[in-house]
Order: structure tokens, then C-alpha cells, then sequence
């Protein structure tokens, strides 16, 4: 697999994860909140792997 494609894919996955944390921020804010690192998470990731 490609370099390109596993940053893409993060991308997408914290894309995905901060929809989740929109969706649930009225509700669930501490879900929302555990929600939010992980998009942030996902975010460095595709970064570091990017630049690294």
C-alpha cells in the first residue's frame, strides 16, 4: 500500500470521526468529546505519516 493512500484513508477517517462528533455534540458530549481526540488523533497520524 502506498504512501499516498494510508494518509488518504486516515484523512477519511477523521473526516468520518468528526461527523460523529458533530452528530452527537447536542447528546453525548462526553462521547463527542472522546470522539474528537480520536479525529485528532487520526489527523496528526495522516501528518506524520505524510511528512515522515
Amino acid at each position: 500500500m502506498s504512501k499516498e493512500w494510508i494518509v488518504v484513508g486516515l484523512l477519511a477517517l477523521a473526516g468520518f470521526l468528526a461527523g460523529g462528533v458533530y452528530s452527537t455534540w447536542r447528546t453525548a458530549r462526553v462521547l463527542a468529546a472522546v470522539l474528537a481526540v480520536a479525529a485528532l488523533l487520526a489527523l496528526g497520524g495522516a501528518a506524520a505519516w505524510y511528512f515522515g
